[in-house]
């Protein structure tokens, strides 16, 4: 799984960087068909730190955005919310075949 991170109007450090890969590879588990790609984007805006993100996986691709007041928590939300799609369209995958 390839990881691209991009910060608008912040620096990427790599406390940022570790956390948000250790966090993503959590998304592998569940879905065993092959995350191809992650592009991650974040951002700050009014005092809200915005977690963006796009999956690729074969066939489609998963969007998802989550804002929080800090970043680690907008990190947390984006994961989650990535991981119910996840089983969402794994769930569809297999009801269709």
């Amino acid at each position: 799984m390839q990881i691209n991170i991009t910060g608008h109007h912040l620096e990427i450090t790599p406390f940022i960087r570790d956390f948000a890969n250790e966090k993503l590879s959590r998304l592998e588990k569940h879905f065993n068909h092959g995350i191809t790609s992650v592009d991650l984007i974040f951002e700050i805006e009014k005092l809200q730190q915005i977690a963006k993100a796009t999956i690729c996986i074969p066939g489609t691709k998963i969007h998802a955005e989550s804002k929080s007041e800090d970043l680690y928590a907008a990190i947390d939300g984006l994961v989650d919310k990535l991981d119910r799609q996840l089983k969402h369209h794994k769930e569809k995958l297999y009801t269709s075949s």
